[in-house]
C-alpha cells in the first residue's frame, strides 16, 4: 500500500488556504491542525469531544487524552498541545457558540450537525487535498508530516513512537520521509 504524501511547508500554506476559502474554514483547519500539530489519526479527530480539548475553566488542555476506545489498537495515550495547536485550538474553540462548547459535544461535527465518523472525515480531508491539487495526498498525511518532522529535528525514535502510539519503532519508521534535500544535508556532515 503506497504511503501517504507528505507535505513541504509551502504546500500546506496552500493547502490552508484553499481551506480558508471552505464553507466550514474554521472547523476544517483545526481538523487539518490536529493531524499536523497534534499527530493524530483521523479516527481520533472525529472522536474528540469539546471536553477533551477544554478544561472545566474553558482553557485549552496542555494534553489531549486518548481514550482506548478511539485509538487504533486500543491503547490510550497522550497527545501533548504546543503553542501552536493551542493557538489554533482557542481560535477555533472561541468561534463556538456556548451549545456548542458544552463538555460533552463533539469537537467536530458536519453540516448536518452530526458528529464525524472516521469514514467521512476522512473523506472531507481527502476532497480538501485534491482541491489544493495534491495528488497522493490523504488524511494520513498531517500524521506523518508530524512524524516526520520530529525526527528530523533529532528527537529520539523512542520519544516519536511514544507520542505516535505505536507498539513498534519498525512502524514508526515506515511513516517518516526522506528526500534528497535530506539526503544532502546528512552526507554534508561528515
Amino acid at each position: 500500500m503506497k504511503q501517504a504524501r507528505v507535505l513541504t511547508e509551502p504546500e500546506q500554506r496552500r493547502l490552508l488556504a484553499v481551506i480558508a476559502d471552505t464553507r466550514y474554514a474554521a472547523r476544517n483547519r483545526i481538523a487539518f491542525m490536529l493531524s499536523y500539530m497534534g499527530g493524530l489519526r483521523v479516527g481520533e479527530i472525529a472522536a474528540l469531544t469539546v471536553g477533551d480539548v477544554l478544561d472545566g475553566e474553558g482553557r485549552v488542555r496542555e494534553q489531549i487524552r486518548l481514550s482506548a476506545e478511539i485509538t487504533k489498537g486500543g491503547h490510550a495515550r497522550t497527545a501533548f498541545v504546543n503553542d501552536r495547536l493551542r493557538k489554533e485550538l482557542e481560535r477555533y474553540t472561541d468561534s463556538l457558540s456556548e451549545k456548542q462548547r458544552q463538555s460533552g459535544r463533539p469537537l467536530l461535527v458536519t453540516q448536518k450537525g452530526k458528529p464525524f465518523t472516521a469514514n467521512v472525515l476522512c473523506q472531507l480531508m481527502g476532497g480538501l487535498y485534491k482541491q489544493a491539487g495534491f495528488d497522493g495526498a490523504s488524511s494520513h498525511s498531517g500524521r506523518r508530516w508530524f512524524i516526520t518532522k520530529l525526527a528530523h529535528s533529532g528527537v529520539s525514535a523512542k520519544v516519536i513512537m511514544t507520542l505516535a502510539g505505536h507498539k513498534h519503532l519498525s512502524t514508526t519508521q515506515r511513516y517518516i520521509d526522506v528526500n534528497d534535500d535530506m539526503l544532502r544535508k546528512a552526507v554534508a556532515l561528515i
